[in-house]
């Protein structure tokens, strides 16, 4: 990447001061439109088969739309993080953390082997 998490949520908030836009970016506000661009980026695979879905990127026109909406999704949350003082990059590893305790990985017996033969 070429730039830090932290270098971009600067970068969007010198943004959004350069245009006095701080007064309308609450963590209500954000939340929402963070909702809004995900759904915009769930509604360019809304119809497409799953065969489809795993091939978007291969046209450049629906690549595009689907790497605006990544980057809107992505704006949102991290001035989402920013508003709120969460460190996005911390609560992910916790989360991971968590769902590794939660969701321990479930040994697979090799296709040769019935599974009661363990």
């Amino acid at each position: 990447m070429s730039e830090d998490l932290h270098a971009l949520q600067r970068r969007l908030a010198e943004f959004a001061a350069a245009r006095d836009w701080q007064q309308y970016h609450t963590p209500k506000n954000l939340a929402a439109a963070l909702s809004v661009e995900a759904a915009e980026l769930v509604e360019i695979f809304q119809w497409l088969t799953p065969e489809e879905s795993v091939k978007v990127m291969s046209d450049p026109k629906a690549a595009a739309r689907v790497e605006d909406e990544v980057a809107d999704v992505l704006a949102y949350l991290l001035q989402f993080c920013q508003a709120l003082g969460i460190d996005a990059l911390t609560a992910l590893a916790a989360k991971i953390e968590r769902n590794e305790t939660r969701f321990p990985a479930v040994r697979q017996a090799p296709p040769d082997r019935p599974r009661d033969a363990e």
